[in-house]
């Protein structure tokens, strides 16, 4: 692995400003996904990885401020407008700056395609920000659509062949971020609700016979358990519908697309594994068995 200097150097980026924005967003992304931070270091060609951790903190940072705003209307609404208009005037313009924006720039004016996502994510943020619950499945399918897959495609966009075919493309891509955004979801399930947002449709619920007060209060029962298992199922199909991603992204690429799906799917079946417990504290897979599937891509790269 190179060092941070190193790599920043060997993606162009010399201007000393850019280079501690970069190094600022790559501690944001660094705290948000601890496991895909050290695949995209560990993995990715170093003339990329600035560039994924860019888009990875503006999109983490839009997202803290959609929720904020979704939780806290009076404050967070404001910021968020702000923000909203910070990054079409910098999309605009070409430069920015704010310190989360202007390293994304820079990296639109390397990879061009990443303009397009970047507005369809930003198009699709009020869907966050106004976020008020899911009535039913095709409720969490349209969120789907409308956020979760643009922000998976920040990355994607970055990491994927230009020339994979564009239907093929979109439907592995749904289908990945489909399984990884209903297993978000549920594992994050105790810390939504904390924060007064239920992410699970109102529909699946009243299936089973559980209530939004069971979830909150943390109540173990078969009831609750079927739920959680059904969803995480589902989940779990999505991804595995999707194993043929690396297959879309060049041969330098492919360690790094293959392991972040394999680090998901061990994401899944820890909450699998933690059953009802997770409406007390997320899972995540053991730092060993993270490892290894690192160490095994580490050795495969460039395949």
């Amino acid at each position: 692995m190179h060092t941070w200097g190193r790599t920043l150097t060997t993606a162009g980026i010399h201007d000393p400003r850019l280079r501690d924005d970069y190094t600022r967003q790559r501690k944001l992304a660094a705290g948000y996904k601890r496991n895909a931070y050290v695949a995209v270091r560990l993995l990715l060609p170093p003339e990329l990885v600035p560039h994924v951790i860019a888009a990875t903190a503006f999109m983490r940072h839009t997202d803290l401020l959609a929720e904020e705003s979704s939780t806290d209307p009076a404050g967070g609404d404001d910021r968020f407008t702000v923000w909203e208009k910070e990054v079409r005037d910098g999309l605009a313009v070409g430069d920015s700056t704010h310190p989360v924006l202007r390293p994304l720039l820079h990296t639109a004016s390397v990879h061009p395609g990443l303009r397009e996502h970047v507005e369809r994510f930003l198009a699709g943020a009020p869907m966050d920000r106004d976020f008020g619950g899911f009535a039913d499945e095709a409720g969490y399918q349209r969120y789907v659509d409308a956020y979760s897959f643009p922000a998976f495609m920040l990355v994607a966009c970055l990491v994927l062949s230009p020339d994979a075919d564009p239907e093929d493309s979109r439907a592995l891509c749904r289908s990945y971020i489909d399984g990884s955004q209903r297993l978000d979801f549920v594992n994050d399930l105790a810390e939504d609700l904390g924060d007064g947002r239920l992410t699970l449709p109102e529909e699946i619920l009243t299936r089973h016979g559980v209530s939004r007060s069971d979830l909150e209060r943390k109540r173990d029962t078969p009831r609750s358990r079927a739920l959680l298992r059904d969803l995480l199922e589902q989940s779990r199909r999505d991804l595995l519908a999707s194993r043929s991603l690396p297959e879309l992204a060049p041969p330098a690429h492919r360690a790094f697309v293959r392991a972040f799906l394999a680090l998901e799917l061990l994401t899944n079946e820890a909450a699998l594994a933690k059953g009802g417990g997770v409406l007390r504290e997320s899972a995540g897979p053991s730092p060993r068995a993270a490892l290894g599937v690192l160490l095994r891509e580490y050795r495969r790269r460039g395949r």
